[in-house]
């Protein structure tokens, strides 16, 4: 049965296979929406497709949040170098509360601070989270809560 979710998936499978392809002939994009369209009909016959499989109400909000966490890592990675040229390191192990609600949330946060350079998530324990920083202006970032409140805004999409 063809709906807006199927529709939907076709285009966003196809869209990520046109981006990781890199090949534009006539054959070569004929096979591309051949295997889309069969992914969709494995997942319409399977039962898959539901508002878990593709939640197209998520899509604005993780763009949003994506961009916000590629400038931040960018900003990180400079102060990253700058600690290394520097030779400024003085390391730190601090826990900070994690306040989403749901495991995914925390899950989130927690690669969110690990993904950024100059912290790293090494424990969790319910909703605390043990972050190692490089150095306490790093810890302060986590600290702030900047990202744990966009993380935390990011969930409530769901």
């Amino acid at each position: 049965m063809i709906n807006a979710k199927s529709v939907t998936l076709f285009i966003v499978l196809f869209g990520f296979w046109l981006l990781m392809s890199g090949y534009y002939t006539p054959l070569i994009l004929s096979l591309g929406v051949i295997s889309c369209i069969l992914c969709v009909y494995l997942t319409i016959k399977g039962k898959f497709l539901d508002n878990e499989t593709l939640p197209i109400y998520f899509f604005p909000r993780l763009i949003q949040y994506t961009l916000w966490l590629i400038k931040e890592i960018l900003k990180s990675n400079i102060q990253t170098a700058k600690v290394i040229i520097m030779k400024s390191e003085e390391p730190e192990l601090f826990s900070v509360k994690a306040s989403q609600k749901t495991n995914e949330g925390k899950v989130t946060y927690a690669n969110s601070i690990t993904l950024t350079p100059g912290t790293v998530t090494t424990q969790i324990k319910n909703d605390i989270f043990e972050v190692h920083a490089l150095t306490k202006d790093f810890g302060d970032d986590v600290r702030s809560s900047d990202m744990d409140k966009m993380v935390t805004w990011l969930e409530k999409s769901k």
